[in-house]
């Protein structure tokens, strides 16, 4: 027999917890995108290092630099948002602001299909949404994507 959550009557979903602090999901948010940035710097850095005749050169004009410095970029965020939130239920942002994510339907783990689309869905809010609210001064939320949502860690125990 599965373990149901507590306060979840059988046969029902269970009530969603209220949703944690704008500064816990920024700040979470802001770590997790600084550890890509930072680790696509240095790995751009690192592809973009010649020396020549004993001199250490940076070249940042050179495809490999930019190369190295997004695929490293897109990398990094990939373990940090989904294989990481696959095995911890949180990325390393969330983990330091006490969050973590659950499915919507029964408070479950998210699968790794639909940490794939929440860890997209995230780029598509980046690129459209967020220039849209800093434009327009909005205090517009991103909302839970996938069937995901964002919790306080001891909010909800499945």
């Amino acid at each position: 027999m599965a373990a149901q959550r507590p306060g979840a009557a059988r046969g029902t979903a269970p009530t969603p917890p209220a949703p944690p602090s704008s500064a816990r999901r920024i700040t979470a948010a802001v770590v997790d995108a600084l550890l890509a940035l930072v680790c696509g710097v240095a790995a751009g850095a690192a592809a973009g290092i010649k020396v020549v005749d004993g001199v250490v050169e940076l070249r940042p004009a050179s495809p490999s630099v930019w190369g190295a410095a997004v695929g490293a970029l897109f990398a990094v965020s990939f373990v940090n948002h989904v294989l990481l939130t696959l095995a911890t239920r949180a990325s390393l942002g969330k983990l330091l602001t006490g969050l973590r994510v659950l499915r919507v339907s029964d408070g479950g783990r998210p699968t790794f299909f639909r940490l794939i689309g929440r860890w997209l869905f995230g780029f598509y809010w980046t690129v459209v949404f967020v220039p849209i609210h800093l434009a327009a001064d909005s205090d517009v939320e991103q909302q839970d994507a996938v069937g995901v949502r964002v919790v306080r860690r001891g909010a909800a125990r499945a």
